[in-house]
């Protein structure tokens, strides 16, 4: 089944002392190109989420966001720095030394300068996170993978009805080919006979002149190829997931063909055709940079 580059999926997940939301948004990207906003507490974790996503995706641009709620009594802790109260100290002793002041330094009164005691987050525990993450990152990733599944399903076939309209006119081009021979004879034997009067038409002349005509026209080779092409494409539509470079490729060379067939045309019809099917070819490769 293909998929398309298009997804989102979410997931919350909560323990007795952590709490997680995943959020996965996508659109149409060359490459696998991840972006994930989360909490500076959690950046320890980036190389085994990408690790995860990879799992589930192959192309795309992806955008992750993971929010964090510490849900234990106490996320803040207190830090002291007996350096810095160490400088204060003998720095105050210092002063009363040398101005003869009182030494009225007090615990609490030291407490209070800056650096001395600090309030920080207390960081969390890796052991205890990741599991909560990992479920709540490939819960997420599930429902991401089904949205992508689902609009691939209407690309597929939104995609097969294109492909069939493009082999329905492929073969106009191919029944238009003998009939296009005929006509030019018609004409080419009403000019003669216009331009001879009364002498007899060489038929030999006359067939060979369609000959070199039918060669200068012919558009044999280019309908097989395209035909082939159109299969390619039907086949690989219908074989799995990761076929979108794949199918790109395949576009290329029927608009190569589709272009050759434009410009050997000498005839209206033939070359309406040969524009719808350049039409058709630039829809479906609009289509296909949704593919994965």
């Amino acid at each position: 089944m293909i998929k398309s580059m298009t997804g989102f999926g979410r997931c919350e997940r909560s323990s007795a002392t952590t709490k997680i939301t995943v959020e996965l948004k996508s659109v149409n990207h060359r490459y696998f190109d991840v972006n994930i906003r989360m909490p500076r507490k959690l950046n320890f974790f980036e190389a085994a989420i990408r690790s995860v996503m990879k799992e589930y995706i192959q192309r795309g641009k992806v955008d992750v966001f993971i929010t964090y709620e510490d849900l234990s009594a106490g996320t803040m802790s207190v830090r002291y720095n007996e350096t810095i109260a160490a400088e204060y100290l003998t720095y105050l002793r210092q002063i009363a030394s040398d101005f003869g002041l009182e030494d009225d330094i007090r615990v609490s009164t030291l407490s209070r300068y800056p650096e001395v005691l600090t309030m920080e987050d207390r960081f969390p525990c890796e052991e205890e996170i990741w599991p909560v993450l990992e479920d709540a990152l490939r819960t997420a990733l599930l429902e991401f993978v089904r949205t992508r599944e689902k609009e691939g399903e209407r690309l597929q076939e939104d995609l097969t009805g294109k492909l069939r309209n493009m082999l329905e006119n492929v073969n106009r081009v191919e029944e238009r080919g003998p009939k296009i021979l005929e006509e030019y004879r018609k004409k080419l034997e009403t000019k003669v006979a216009e331009l001879l009067t009364d002498a007899q038409l060489d038929e030999s002349r006359i067939s060979a002149e369609i000959v070199l005509f039918a060669d200068k026209i012919c558009t044999d080779e280019e309908t097989v190829r395209l035909k082939s092409h159109i299969q390619s494409m039907l086949d690989a539509l219908g074989g799995g997931d990761g076929v979108g470079r794949k199918l790109d490729f395949i576009a290329q060379e029927m608009n190569r063909e589709s272009n050759t067939i434009l410009s050997k045309s000498n005839d209206l019809e033939t070359s309406n055709i040969a524009i719808d099917l350049k039409t058709e070819i630039e829809k479906v490769r609009e289509q296909i940079q949704n593919i994965e």
